[in-house]
């Protein structure tokens, strides 16, 4: 178990971030996860052969050359197939989303929750905000007609700033961490420390999703951090953060979740959370990962056939987002 000191959890109040190099075991936790998106984007190729759209699978390639080709020749991005969440808008019954056993080990791993109970208590809910991102080199991304990549670093947020606004005194705590080392380089996170003692900032619609205009931060007071498979940087509800671009040769590969007290609103109520620890009723705890697939189905199925629910509490037309 991975005990944190009282000097680490001092500077989570402080800084509004924690990053510990070592929270589990990477083959164990990683391995596992690597295998299952390695068979995911086999189905994905196969498919895109099938109609045409990809001159072979590249079965040969390790997954990160693998999936750099298939941006490269398609012009497209997937990363809908490899996520386990779904998309804010046009949810559709086939809509691809993958919530598999070794994702669902992951998120539920015992030594990630034990940090976690550390920081929001023994109750601790998985909030169903919760990406895997899988971001090829910025140079060979895909890009849009106006030359922007597509899927590309993450701009300046906060964590609270995209979800609803019920969600504001949920003590949420985001848990990023990377499926192999990241650096500067690759596009590891950066933030700006002690930015979650202000307020809920405007947040402005842009190319990669909702951003805090530039005139409201400090940027040069950045700080990028580097984390190693197997660890884990830790994040108040508002630090503000940012992606690094990819400027290497390499994939970056990262989860983000969010973990919060149990009966706190999540912010994005439309999508399915679940109990992943009760120290007071263990047998809360969803330990089934197929019934974890079924709630994200179900609320597919639901979702496809309503109008889609309201995400952003932004006003397009404020003065900040001129």
């Amino acid at each position: 178990m991975t005990t944190l000191t009282s000097e680490q959890l001092e500077h989570l109040e402080t800084f509004g971030f924690l990053a510990v190099d070592e929270v589990f075991d990477a083959g164990e936790v990683i391995g596992p996860v690597i295998g299952e998106y390695c068979a995911v984007l086999d189905q994905l190729c196969e498919e895109l052969v099938r109609r045409g759209e990809l001159s072979e699978t590249y079965a040969e390639l390790p997954f990160g050359e693998r999936v750099s080709r298939v941006y490269v020749e398609t012009q497209r991005v997937y990363a809908q197939y490899f996520d386990f969440s779904l998309p804010q808008k046009k949810i559709a019954q086939d809509t691809p989303y993958w919530a598999g056993p070794a994702v669902f080990a992951a998120l539920t791993n015992p030594q990630l929750l034990d940090v976690v109970e550390q920081i929001v208590g023994p109750e601790i809910y998985s909030n169903p905000v919760q990406h895997v991102r899988v971001k090829v080199p910025e140079s060979i991304a895909p890009r849009d007609a106006d030359g922007n990549v597509i899927y590309g670093a993450t701009p300046w947020h906060q964590d609270s700033g995209v979800v609803n606004a019920e969600a504001d005194d949920t003590e949420m705590l985001t848990v990023w961490f990377p499926l192999m080392d990241t650096d500067a380089e690759n596009g590891c996170l950066q933030v700006l420390p002690g930015s979650h003692r202000g307020e809920v900032l405007t947040h402005c619609s842009g190319v990669q999703g909702l951003a805090i205009p530039g005139a409201m931060l400090a940027e040069e007071q950045a700080r990028a951090v580097p984390l190693p498979a197997g660890g884990a940087l830790f994040l108040h509800r508002k630090t503000v953060h940012a992606a690094l671009p990819n400027v290497s040769e390499r994939i970056r590969w990262s989860f983000d979740l969010r973990y919060q007290p149990i009966g706190q609103a999540t912010g994005r109520a439309s999508f399915p959370g679940f109990v992943a620890r009760s120290r007071s009723r263990p047998e809360a705890e969803l330990r089934d990962p197929g019934a974890w697939d079924e709630m994200w189905r179900e609320a597919r199925d639901r979702l496809a056939s309503e109008p889609d629910p309201s995400y952003n509490r932004w006003d397009a037309d404020d003065p900040a987002c001129a």
